[in-house]
């Protein structure tokens, strides 16, 4: 679709914030206290916002209802591309043409090629929208230095094969080149196999061979899903053949880290970072 042009007469004083990345950054923004309702928390919000988390109202519905959404009475909508399906809250044409301006997550849709860039466009536009823009910047210099740094640190090492996997029921999916996970692969130096990003068997994983494999998954509070996801592949006697495997290489990614990763973009960078070079899991 066609860009979307919204035009803000003052910042909006009731938001609803659905999704990780847009709840985070609000908070991070200092924007608690405009939040009217939020939900679909894939992990709980980091240590430094949870007090201001406690101030706002967080949904059980993970993702909410065009009704739960309509009755808070919101003047602006954050969250992912998906959000604004016919089968959950409707094109933002609806919104837009009723008062409610919405901002959708770049990474999560609408860009083609998803970059860390774009991540830091998000905070700056955000930090445009709510007049804070002293703040968008210094958490965006923050990520800036913490990206640079950690892809400085490693330019010199052996280049990494590696692959960035989801589990969907039986279905390998794997994040390619033009994902959020595929542009922080490569500002590392690594070599990110599969870079179409298509689903694979189990055959195309063993013909790949990995140096490292990183699993992606959410865990909606439950601490036991981080293993239970790379144990898919630890625990498959079909694939103990597996470079990564024996090189103790396996390891978990949360969604956050490298889908619209927002204010976490630095935890992916250091995620993926420490288990292409590092100790991570050993």
């Amino acid at each position: 679709k066609d860009p979307i042009k919204l035009t803000f007469d003052k910042a909006p004083e009731k938001i609803f914030a659905v999704y990780q990345n847009s709840i985070e950054t609000l908070l991070a923004l200092g924007l608690e206290d405009k939040i009217v309702a939020a939900a679909g928390l894939d992990h709980p919000v980091k240590e430094e916002y949870k007090a201001a988390f406690e101030k706002i109202n967080y949904l059980k519905e993970f993702t909410p209802s065009k009704e739960t959404v309509v009755m808070s009475e919101p003047d602006f909508i954050v969250g992912w591309y998906s959000l604004f399906k016919d089968k959950n809250l409707g094109d933002v044409s609806y919104w837009n043409d009723n008062g409610t301006n919405t901002y959708i997550s770049l990474n999560s849709g609408i860009a083609i090629e998803k970059t860390i860039d774009n991540e830091i466009t998000d905070i700056k536009n955000l930090g445009k929208i709510f007049n804070v823009e002293d703040k968008a910047q210094a958490l965006v210099n923050k990520i800036t230095e913490s990206v640079e740094n950690t892809a400085n640190s490693v330019k010199n090492k052996d280049k990494q094969n590696t692959l960035v996997v989801e589990f969907f029921d039986d279905k390998i999916s794997t994040y390619g080149a033009n994902t959020l996970a595929g542009d922080m692969i490569t500002k590392l130096g690594a070599n990110l196999l599969n870079p179409e990003g298509n689903s694979i068997g189990k055959e195309d994983l063993i013909t790949l061979n990995p140096d490292c494999i990183f699993v992606v998954y959410m865990d909606r509070g439950d601490e036991n899903i981080p293993q239970q996801e790379v144990d898919k592949i630890l625990k498959d006697e079909s694939l103990q053949t597996l470079s990564a495997i024996k090189n103790k290489k396996v390891y978990p990614i949360s969604l956050g880290e490298m889908y619209s990763s927002g204010i976490r973009t630095i935890d992916g960078i250091n995620t993926f970072s420490e288990g292409l070079y590092g100790t991570l899991g050993k």
